[in-house]
């Protein structure tokens, strides 16, 4: 039966859950044991996806076409179960289910209340995550409950748990809470109050923690840690130290070095061999040593906020490990950049233009998608970035004057990128939408599988057939195929069923290495193999260094 270990955090938010979580479910997975997360977001929103990515960071995408929070992405690049629908849900999504079933009459008159009813609702959301009693159930599974212990809206959530707690049993369940632990400059110590007031808040709810993770710039001393497990009722090898690394993927070892899964399978009375953490170990020796470093242009409009482009930052770091170099990252920010000042970026090894929604900073993608086909630098667009190349090829070597997306323009005479009215979900059911639908939710979302050109850049990398997640809601337009080939730009991959465009490329007798895709690969990269697009686009970067210093060589 499932045994479940809920993640709290403490003090402040962005203490860093999501990474502890996947760390220790990294290490329980290195023991043998089936791992499964779960995300619980006390904000009211349904799912995440109507949300600015300044506030909330990126939206990630499951298979399934779930929009979910970005720690999603954390746990399935730590362990190798495939997060789904289930295994993010929020407030709203609790409320929206049981005002449904209260419409229904599913309460047979009674008064719809926060407990029971939304209390046993989360509880069902959080079995239903781990397919608790059923065939291929997860051994463990780690739910980490969003917000701050304290906060009135991450209530509901924490009484769920405790309610778990006493209903499974001491051995079923197990605590771990994310504290932070600050250093105070001037007084040239670390000040353990604010995780005893956190820990005194936590047991006022009914939890007692039976681990505390402190976040700290630096190591916890033991006479601190000693201190911590005094004042908050938590042994002493249950005060576990979590510093600042220069690399997430050290954590599993810094955890396990501290033996917080040791602990967390004696609460849980789990009998498994000891942990293997060779995998990372390796890995951590792959990110310290590289042999080069190339310099990657991500030009967007959410450059003031990294976590908006949480999963795509790793990808990329991801394929500069199998390349064997340090990728560089500047953001650019596309307002800024012009018909002028776009030389820019002329000191970059290839640019990434990536995805996005709205007019802001348009022009500036386009200008930057011409450079660097013009100038045969490295490209690679993702999803609007394969929009924006697809509206200048359009412009400048198709003939089509003004032609834009009507999504920045309703009323361009060329409308080369469209909202189509029909497509096809992930679950394979048929879909419609209008200029006037909702916007959450009637996007194309999940995984989807288009056929591969042969002969192709994109056949090189995927072979016959690529399968990858989506999530847009405009489409080129299947009206200015013909063309836009007819001017020299080659459609790679087309859905099987609405041929609407999934690749385009440039010849590479034209130039090295020019690619825009509609799906979302980043989502799909692990630290292990690295995603094969980017592992080619990491590696087109590396070749065009290469002839770059050999050019400056033939000239000196």
């Amino acid at each position: 039966m499932t045994k479940f270990v809920f993640v709290t955090g403490g003090v402040v938010s962005s203490l860093g859950k999501g990474i502890a979580s996947a760390s220790l479910a990294a290490i329980l997975e290195s023991r043998g044991l089936k791992v499964t997360l779960i995300k619980l977001d006390p904000y009211i929103n349904v799912d995440p996806g109507t949300m600015s990515p300044f506030q909330h960071g990126e939206v990630f995408v499951t298979d399934d076409g779930a929009e979910t929070d970005l720690d999603l992405g954390h746990y399935e690049r730590f362990v190798t179960t495939r997060m789904a629908k289930n295994n993010n849900f929020t407030t709203g999504k609790i409320y929206q289910s049981v005002l449904e079933k209260e419409r229904r009459g599913d309460y047979l008159g009674k008064t719809v209340q926060v407990i029971p009813h939304i209390t046993n609702e989360i509880q069902e959301f959080i079995k239903r995550g781990a397919r608790f009693g059923e065939a291929g159930a997860a051994d463990v599974a780690i739910v980490e409950i969003g917000g701050t212990v304290g906060d009135i809206e991450s209530l509901p959530f924490l009484e769920a748990a405790r309610q778990m707690s006493l209903r499974m049993g001491t051995n079923a369940t197990a605590f771990v809470h994310l504290t932070y632990v600050p250093w105070i400059a001037a007084a040239g110590e670390l000040k353990t109050k604010p995780t005893q007031h956190t820990a005194k808040e936590l047991r006022a709810i009914g939890i007692s923690a039976d681990a505390l993770i402190c976040r700290a710039d630096r190591k916890i001393p033991d006479d601190e840690r000693a201190k911590i497990s005094l004042f908050t009722n938590v042994p002493e090898w249950g005060v576990i130290s979590m510093w600042d690394v220069d690399t997430i993927y050290k954590v599993p070892r810094m955890l396990h070095e501290q033996g917080l899964d040791g602990l967390i399978c004696d609460k849980l009375r789990l009998n498994t061999p000891p942990a293997n953490l060779k995998r990372w170990d390796d890995l951590v020796y792959e990110t310290e040593h590289p042999r080069g470093e190339v310099n990657i242009a991500m030009v967007g409009k959410y450059v003031d906020l990294s976590d908006s482009y949480k999963s795509l930052n790793e990808a990329l770091r991801h394929a500069g490990m199998q390349n064997h170099v340090h990728v560089k990252i500047d953001y650019v920010d596309s307002e800024t950049i012009t018909a002028e000042s776009v030389r820019q970026l002329t000191k970059y090894d290839a640019i990434l233009v990536p995805g996005g929604f709205g007019k802001r900073g348009i022009e500036g993608k386009i200008s930057a998608a011409r450079f660097a086909r013009e100038n045969k630098v490295p490209y690679l667009g993702i999803c609007l970035g394969m929009q924006v190349a697809t509206i200048e090829y359009a412009r400048d070597m198709a003939g089509l004057k003004d032609a834009n997306s009507t999504e920045f323009e309703p009323d361009t005479p060329h409308p080369v990128i469209a909202l189509i009215a029909e497509w096809k979900d992930a679950d394979g059911t048929i879909k419609t939408r209008d200029a006037n639908s909702d916007l959450g939710g009637t996007m194309r979302l999940g995984a989807q599988s288009s056929d591969v050109v042969k002969g192709t850049l994109a056949h090189k990398i995927y072979g016959d057939v690529v399968t990858e997640r989506h999530r847009h809601r405009y489409e080129a337009n299947v009206n200015y195929l013909n063309k836009l080939r007819q001017a020299g730009l080659v459609i790679s991959a087309l859905t099987q069923r609405e041929q609407l465009t999934e690749i385009v490329e440039l010849p590479q007798d034209v130039h090295p290495w020019f690619m825009g895709v509609q799906f979302h690969p980043e989502f799909k990269s692990t630290p292990w193999d690295g995603h094969p697009l980017f592992n080619a686009f990491i590696k087109a970067a590396v070749d065009h260094q290469a002839a770059g210093n050999k050019s400056l060589k033939a000239v000196a």
